[in-house]
């Protein structure tokens, strides 16, 4: 059956004929495609006969005031069904592209993506589908993960991700941990450094729980000599504004201090320790349910644009 929404489209796209002509096939008669489309019985008969003289063909034997169609109405009505059948799927299609533009997208991300790499992300995006609604929510890479699993956001922007059935790794990208500090810090002259080096100085540390923290723990406990902890703080922006304002040094990937870094404010130093070369930015889904088309769309989006920007920006 032809849906309510193709039908009253087709009445404005297609020639009364050709839809007089259906109407009067699936009713078996004059009277009941008049009925059926709200039009007097002589326009719908004139419309037939209309179309009969046009193509030199009689499209129904009439018996009495029944219709019976001819081989040659067989024919066409086969054909106006095929073309009403593409038709239909030609409208999903345009409903499915309405619904891209009147969408909602929600988004978990930690705060070092949505410094820069979202804002970028989110910007191109819009471009293209300016009437979609963004609703991002900034937090750790854990909650982030829990947001996507628990169906309170469609994509998360995340770093090591549990390993769980619950959810998909779509994308995910190989960065290393660095020193943050003044360019005028003593140990701004070395081009790598290792945790131990760092350790001799004050550090303002990741809270425990970032994915950032404890990769760092894992190191520091091979270190038999206590670390002059400066500060800790769940905020990356906090730690460069320390690190910006005294002799600290923070840790960091590249993603999210760039404006730092470009300015000449602060300098990045790779750490050379082997479980911070491995730091994994990933992008996650639910593995238990379907992405709706707009997040659909935004998460293709997504991957496409970290693809084309991260290796510019970090060295796998």
């Amino acid at each position: 059956m032809r849906s309510s929404r193709a039908q009253d489209l087709s009445r404005n796209l297609y020639s009364p004929a050709m839809r007089y002509f259906l109407a009067a096939a699936e009713a078996g008669s004059i009277r009941g495609a008049s009925r059926d489309l709200n039009i007097a019985s002589s326009a719908v008969n004139r419309q037939i006969l209309w179309l009969e003289e046009a193509l030199g063909l009689q499209l129904f034997d009439r018996v009495g005031r029944r219709l019976r169609l001819s081989q040659a109405g067989e024919l066409l009505l086969a054909h106006i069904r095929r073309t009403y059948s593409d038709f239909e799927g030609t409208v999903a299609e345009l409903d499915a592209l309405k619904g891209l533009r009147r969408g909602t997208v929600s988004i978990a991300t930690v705060e070092s993506v949505a410094e820069r790499l979202l804002p970028a992300m989110i910007s191109s995006f819009r471009k293209s589908y300016p009437g979609i609604h963004v609703n991002v929510a900034v937090s750790s890479s854990k909650d982030a993960a829990k947001k996507v699993e628990a169906a309170e956001a469609d994509v998360g922007f995340t770093f090591d991700p549990p390993e769980t059935s619950a959810l998909a790794l779509a994308f995910q990208h190989e960065i290393v941990i660095g020193a943050l500090m003044r360019p005028d810090h003593p140990l701004a002259g070395e081009k790598t450094l290792c945790l131990q080096d760092c350790l001799k100085f004050p550090v303002a540390l990741p809270s425990e729980g970032l994915s950032i923290r404890t990769r760092i723990d894992v190191v520091r406990s091979r270190i038999p000599r206590a670390s002059k902890t400066y500060v800790e703080a769940n905020s990356l922006r906090l730690m460069r504004a320390l690190a910006k304002e005294d002799d600290v040094i923070g840790f960091q990937t590249l993603i999210g201090c760039e404006e730092e870094i470009s300015s000449g404010a602060l300098i990045f130093r790779p750490l050379t320790d082997a479980p911070l070369q491995a730091d994994k930015l990933c992008v996650v889904t639910s593995s238990l349910r379907a992405l709706a088309l707009a997040p659909g769309m935004f998460f293709d989006h997504a991957v496409l644009f970290l693809r084309d920007h991260l290796p510019t920006l970090v060295a796998k």
